[in-house]
């Protein structure tokens, strides 16, 4: 056997291997967080007993250990004895001392705003980039002031039903009230300036638009009537494509009008993406009306020819669309060129990316416009030549291929821009390097930069930010010697614990500071990011 004696300050034992008693001979405190002390035990018997216990089993070692030459060392381990805090179980009733905004406080609880002027105000940091800070208040007070206002739970909750069947009511009617307002308008004139939708269409994307729209809305118009003169199974496709440029531009003109609407609760990142979808719905409007019909009215050519009356009308009006169309392709490939060389992107980069998906349908659809009349025009003087209108027909299904193709890159590309594809990975290295250049930031993890459309970047990634340098930020604003001062006059767990909780709250309002400024910095030397979303870890 063996005998070892454990000191931890006035804690002592009598550790046996050999069935020996085990005796605990001194008080054992635990502080909790409202700094009382506890007794757990004590045990005190008189010396004559303890000394009996210590010399049996002093006999029952020395006749095991009766053969060994030298007994054990005694070896004291010294043991720290650890003051925690009590944990403390958060219920409803702490949340209830959450902060709400005043517009909550009017919708969730049917209050006035004269209501909210005798509860107590809080200023608090705001989320927002116009204000520094902003109102807030006590959930519980809130609650309170809505029980004396309408009496009861049941009240309220009546209340609450009552005004969302209203406003269901209000949608349904919505469109009536419009309706309405529409014809007051035009009754007695409207005299609202012209608003920033309008002035969309006289400049930029909006420009080349209303351009194509009224040359191809013309070009339709002759070349039907020379389709109806000469039967020319040429000349129909190309009236076609004439009627699918005017129809798929007007939806272009729609898309751009809407991507124009401020951003609603329902929208909260706005109508942007509008432009994507009315090109997408256009590409597949190319290849519906205009591939399609013009490979139906080549097919039905080849299969049952019939002879071309005298072209030279539908000549006449073929060089007529070739210019008017060259033009608004020039406009198409002015206003690409300006916007690329903004972006600091080449013109194929441009065109490729959907940067404007705009005027990349204009620009496609006129460039497919010229071919096919150069398509046409050669078809056509081949049947003029050798009689055969098999060429003509030729012709059909070569104006339909080239819109097919020009259909199918135009939903390709407004596919990937509509799924939220990422942007140019030397961008993303300039945002993140960006980041890591602060000294609050230790590392960046789960980077993702989403183009969202029309030059609006939305970037969201982890922050591991630097403890150290926020609570220094903190202390560089807190008067050192009053804060030693309040350290030293600390005195229990109860006044320790106040301590830490006054300033960990303002450290985690120096923290939010700091998230607030990466994001500013970051949308002011980007310009194109719109949305930043920093997670800290």
């Amino acid at each position: 056997g063996w005998k070892v004696s454990m000191k931890s300050g006035s804690l002592s034992y009598i550790l046996p291997c050999n069935r020996l008693p085990v005796q605990l001979m001194s008080q054992v405190r635990v502080y909790t967080s409202n700094g009382q002390k506890k007794d757990l035990g004590s045990e005190d018997t008189n010396k004559s007993a303890r000394e009996e216990t210590l010399n049996k089993a002093e006999t029952g070692q020395d006749a095991t250990n009766a053969g060994q030459k030298q007994s054990s060392p005694k070896q004291p381990i010294q043991v720290k004895v650890k003051a925690v805090l009590k944990k403390r179980e958060y219920g409803p009733k702490y949340t209830q001392n959450n902060f709400i905004t005043g517009v909550r406080a009017i919708n969730e609880f049917c209050l006035k705003s004269s209501d909210l002027d005798q509860l107590r105000k809080i200023k608090r940091r705001s989320p927002h980039d116009d204000t520094e800070t902003f109102t807030v208040y006590l959930r519980s007070d809130v609650e309170a002031k809505s029980l004396e206002v309408w009496g009861s739970p049941e009240a309220l909750a009546r209340e609450r039903k009552r005004r969302k069947e209203a406003e269901i009511k209000y949608r349904e009617n919505l469109f009536r009230n419009q309706r309405l307002l529409w014809e007051y308008r035009e009754f007695f004139g409207n005299t609202k300036p012209r608003s920033s939708t309008a002035t969309m269409f006289f400049k930029g994307p909006g420009k080349v638009v209303m351009v194509a729209i009224c040359i191809n809305g013309l070009n339709f118009f002759f070349k039907l009537l020379a389709w109806v003169y000469t039967g020319s199974a040429s000349m129909f496709s190309e009236a076609i494509h004439s009627l699918a440029d005017t129809c798929n531009q007007a939806l272009l003109a729609l898309g751009i009008s809407q991507s124009a609407r401020t951003p609603d609760p329902s929208h909260p990142y706005g109508f942007t993406n509008m432009r994507y979808i009315a090109s997408l719905i256009s590409g597949v409007g190319i290849f519906m009306m205009g591939a399609g019909l013009s490979w139906y009215h080549g097919i039905i050519g080849l299969l049952h020819p019939h002879p071309v009356e005298s072209l030279l009308w539908a000549y006449c009006i073929l060089a007529g669309s070739l210019v008017s169309e060259g033009a608004t392709l020039l406009v198409a490939i002015n206003e690409i060129r300006r916007s690329a060389r903004a972006k600091g992107l080449s013109f194929y980069q441009y065109v490729v990316q959907s940067r404007d998906p705009s005027t990349n349908v204009v620009l496609l659809e006129d460039a497919a416009a010229v071919l096919s009349v150069a398509v046409a025009a050669t078809c056509m003087g081949l049947t003029s030549l050798t009689g055969n209108p098999y060429y003509d027909s030729v012709g059909s299904l070569g104006v339909g291929t080239l819109l097919g193709t020009v259909s199918a890159f135009l939903i390709y590309t407004n596919t990937e821009a509509l799924l939220g594809r990422s942007i140019e990975p030397e961008q993303v290295q300039r945002l993140t390097e960006l980041l890591e250049s602060d000294p609050v930031v230790r590392a960046i993890h789960d980077v993702k930069a989403t183009d969202m459309g029309m030059s609006k970047v939305r970037f969201k990634a982890e922050v591991d930010f630097d403890g150290r340098v926020v609570t220094r930020s903190y202390l560089e604003k807190q008067d050192i010697e009053q804060l030693l001062q309040e350290i030293q006059q600390v005195k229990t767990l109860e006044e320790l614990e106040a301590f830490m909780l006054k300033h960990g709250e303002n450290i985690i309002d120096i923290l939010g500071a700091e998230v607030d400024r990466l994001e500013k910095d970051l949308k002011q030397r980007n310009p194109d990011v719109r949305h930043v979303d920093l997670e800290i870890l």
